[in-house]
């Protein structure tokens, strides 16, 4: 059996997954680590319903980051904590951060401190707009992207599902003028993962200068270069350009599978990773590690 661990990104996280492991060793230090870091009480966050006023939005970039992190690194450490291990990493945006912290390029800390950073440059760049499409022609949909000024293919996520990213109006062309299944505008404050980000990269660029990152002890595939290294600099360098270049989650899928990839475990809440394996992969084993219950004995 060869074995992927997945971790994904903003959009998976929800209501209550904080007690979902809590429990865990380590959980209530990492968690008050956090909220002393952002000077907010991440825990209760994630615990209360987005209706009550009390607290910040459990969907604001800015705490939907280092929540998913705590949640997923803290169930990462329970499966290492057993014995359990894999032979490729790979994380969706956000989940690149958990990938490297299971390899051990650097450790729970210095990843919340750079999730606080990057979180806060990524809420901070406003004025673009983002898109889901379902069900379309890649051809068609690639040449309207390059034909197009202002936008580009943020989340390449499988051969039927991508996101654009880029101005509100070139983004609207593309999507109302592409034959598709759907078009789901998302409610994002910026154009992630777009050129736009241009500014906010190169100051997150430096957040990571001051940042040793040590050989990875798993092979990690990149978002902008989804090929499996262990070397702290090329991981480092790929890191830098994933805020202005896309997530090529379509080629990872394809290059787990190359490498003889047979099971593939999505760790954190949700089954977005999972569900876009079973529609795009033949022949592989998926299961899902979202909370304490899940990782048995």
């Amino acid at each position: 059996m060869t074995i992927a661990w997945v971790f994904p990104g903003q959009g998976s996280q929800k209501f209550g997954m904080a007690e979902d492991v809590i429990a865990l060793p380590g959980a209530e230090e990492r968690f008050n680590f956090a909220s002393q870091l952002l000077g907010r009480d991440l825990f209760k966050i994630c615990r209360d319903s987005e209706n009550n006023e009390d607290f910040p939005d459990l969907n604001d970039t800015r705490n939907t980051q280092p929540a998913l992190f705590v949640v997923e690194s803290l169930l990462v450490d329970e499966l290492l904590r057993q014995g359990r291990t894999a032979s490729l990493l790979a994380g969706h945006s956000l989940g690149e951060f958990v990938a490297l912290y299971a390899a051990q390029v650097f450790d729970a800390k210095t990843a919340l401190r750079l999730l606080k950073r990057r979180s806060e440059l990524m809420a901070g760049a406003g004025g673009g707009a983002m898109t889901a499409l379902i069900g379309f022609d890649r051809k068609q949909l690639e040449e309207l992207v390059s034909t197009t000024e202002g936008v580009v293919i943020a989340n390449d996520n499988s051969s039927a599902q991508v996101v654009l990213s880029g101005t509100p109006k070139a983004v609207q062309e593309v999507s109302n003028t592409l034959t598709c299944k759907r078009a789901i505008p998302l409610q994002v404050s910026g154009a992630f993962h777009s050129p736009y980000m241009g500014e906010a990269s190169q100051s997150f660029a430096a957040e990571l200068d001051e940042v040793n990152f040590k050989t990875a002890l798993i092979p990690v595939l990149s978002n902008a270069d989804p090929i499996p290294s262990c070397d702290p600099k090329l991981l480092k360098e790929r890191l830098k350009k994933q805020m202005i270049s896309g997530v090529r989650w379509r080629e990872t899928m394809n290059e787990l599978t190359q490498k003889g990839i047979n099971t593939l475990v999505e760790i954190g809440p949700g089954n977005v990773l999972s569900g876009l394996a079973k529609r795009s992969l033949k022949d592989i084993t998926i299961s899902q590690v979202s909370n304490a219950t899940d990782l048995g004995h």
